[in-house]
């Protein structure tokens, strides 16, 4: 039982610990795929009255950086931290038109008109192609000295401006990658009937990913608290392929990737992959993840009940709040009843930062979020009686 209230990264590393802490964690903003896209964030400004620029996290998802002022208001328990922008040409995006735009990796990436968000355009390894084609594509070079240029100077500035945790956002994203440099339908097939293709690819794409993970790790590793990375495997009702496939393709160069943070940091690992990944669990934390986000609860076999009684022990669990039906349709009162039957849940001798799943989209009302951040303050301070607090 807590005793004192903790400072935020305290809190943060004792839950992922799975101990009871003060209260359960809240993040907003400490990664890519956990905060706002703009135009909820412009409300959210206008709110606290807030007049700072507005900046740029991702450019897909279209989603920002929460302003300090804010943060705190919210009562977050996290901030940012990620590798600086490249210096080499060949690794840096070009604009091809309004809206259109050529990324590191060859893909092109549209943001039609109205759209919240940017769409694939255009895979550059789309159609009939051999494996020479793959080896000749012009993947980025796995060694910029932009990407930790000042970096450990400036995490070490931040970590003495504030007692959050520090949560390092790294790019592992292979089997994403490989869908948008080779096309949907593409992939696929190639799964089914040239699986030698897509393997071949995905080698490229670890060795591309690998310079840039391992440089950022050994520069601020030991600086920072939790280490965020992200590749989507999952579909709503299922694996995005057969269990029996991950293995073989794309766990190795998972187990790779993590290996090479894992050696570099003891900081605790965070996975986001949306979807139904019940299946694949198991696996993820055979090659080291220590946290999983977003808990897509809405997801077949995602019951929060059966993740927190056959991972519990061993995951802890990042995100959790229902972001498709309660926080962007919901009142206030079922928001509230949502961040206490998910601390109820999940809570329970440690184990969770709270979170909405995935990124505040810009249907959600203000007032959802204030109700949520008020919930979990309320409800998620220990020890938990009956689903809620001791008052």
């Amino acid at each position: 039982m807590a005793e004192r209230t903790m400072i935020p990264r305290e809190r943060v590393l004792g839950a992922l610990a799975h101990q009871e802490t003060d209260r359960v964690p809240i993040d907003l903003g400490g990664t890519w795929i956990s905060t706002a896209t703009i135009p909820f964030y412009e409300k959210l400004k206008r709110h606290f009255g807030v007049d700072s620029p507005t900046r740029l996290m991702e450019r897909n998802m279209q989603v920002c950086f929460i302003d300090e002022q804010i943060l705190q208001a919210l009562s977050v328990d996290t901030r940012f931290v990620s590798g600086n922008p490249p210096e080499l040409e060949r690794n840096q995006s070009v604009e091809l038109a309004e809206g259109l735009y050529r990324d590191p990796w060859g893909i092109q990436w549209i943001k039609p008109e109205n759209s919240f968000y940017y769409d694939l355009h255009k895979p550059p390894l789309a159609g009939e192609i051999t494996v020479q084609d793959i080896l000749r594509h012009p993947w980025p070079e796995p060694n910029d000295p932009g990407l930790t240029r000042g970096l450990r100077q400036q995490v070490e500035t931040l970590r003495r401006q504030t007692d959050c945790a520090l949560v390092l956002n790294l790019s592992l994203w292979v089997l994403q990658c490989s869908q948008n440099v080779r096309g949907y339908e593409d992939w696929y097939v190639d799964l089914a009937t040239q699986p030698e293709l897509i393997e071949c690819m995905v080698d490229c794409l670890t060795e591309s990913m690998l310079g840039p993970l391992e440089s950022i790790t050994e520069a601020v590793g030991d600086l920072v608290d939790v280490i965020s990375v992200s590749d989507d495997i999952g579909h709503q009702d299922r694996l995005c392929m057969s269990l029996e496939t991950y293995r073989r393709v794309f766990k190795p160069r998972h187990a790779r990737m993590m290996q090479a943070i894992k050696s570099r940091s003891r900081a605790p690992v965070m996975w986001h992959t949306c979807g139904s990944v019940y299946d694949v669990l198991e696996d993820l934390i055979e090659i080291g993840v220590d946290s999983l986000n977003p808990v897509q609860t809405s997801a077949k076999r995602m019951e929060p009940n059966r993740l927190k009684q056959d991972f519990g022990d061993r995951l802890s669990f990042w995100g959790g709040i229902d972001a498709m039906r309660v926080l962007n349709r919901g009142t206030t009162q079922d928001v509230r009843r949502e961040v206490q039957d998910k601390i109820a849940i999940l809570a329970g001798g440690g184990g969770y930062v709270l979170n909405t799943i995935h990124n505040v989209q810009p249907d959600v009302p203000v007032e959802n979020l204030l109700a949520m951040v008020e919930a979990a303050l309320e409800y998620g301070r220990f020890p938990l009686e009956n689903g809620a607090a001791r008052v």
